[in-house]
C-alpha cells in the first residue's frame, strides 16, 4: 500500500500514457479492408472508391476510378453518391484515419457495405499498386 501512495503520480502517468497508446485503435470506426481485399472488390465491379482527402491531395495521386469528396464536404454532397448505397464503398485517405470517419458518416446515411482502406494511399503506394494523377 505504501508503494502505491508513494508513487501515485508515476502510476497515474503510466496509466494515462498507456491509454494514449490505445486511443487510436479504439477510435477506429467501421470495417477495414486490406489492399488485396480492396483490389478484389474493385475488380468485381460496382464498387465506389471514395477519396475523402482534399482536392490538392487528390490531385497529387489517387486510386484509379476514385471519386473525390473531401470529408468535411461529405454530408452536404451525399446526393452525388446516393446511387451507390447498395454497392460496396471503399473510403480512402492518406493514412486511414479520415476514411474511418467517412465510413461512420456513410453508415449513418444508410450505405450498406462501407469499408476503409487500411493504411490509406500511403500503404497502397508502398505495395507498388497503381495511382493516377
Amino acid at each position: 500500500m505504501n508503494f502505491i501512495s508513494d508513487n501515485l503520480f508515476l502510476l497515474s502517468i503510466a496509466i494515462i500514457s498507456g491509454g494514449a497508446l490505445l486511443l487510436p485503435s479504439l477510435q477506429r470506426r467501421g470495417a477495414r479492408v486490406s489492399q488485396l481485399q480492396a483490389t478484389q472488390y474493385m475488380n468485381q465491379g460496382k464498387t465506389l472508391v471514395l477519396d475523402v482527402r482534399s482536392a490538392e491531395e487528390f490531385a497529387s495521386g489517387h486510386l484509379p476510378n476514385s471519386k473525390n469528396i473531401p470529408l468535411k464536404e461529405l454530408e452536404s454532397r451525399m446526393k452525388e453518391i446516393e446511387k451507390s448505397k447498395s454497392h460496396v464503398v471503399i473510403t480512402v485517405c492518406a493514412s486511414g484515419v479520415r476514411s474511418s470517419s467517412a465510413v461512420a458518416v456513410l453508415n449513418k446515411a444508410g450505405f450498406e457495405q462501407t469499408f476503409s482502406l487500411d493504411g490509406g494511399v500511403a500503404a497502397w503506394q508502398s505495395q507498388g499498386l497503381p495511382t493516377v494523377k
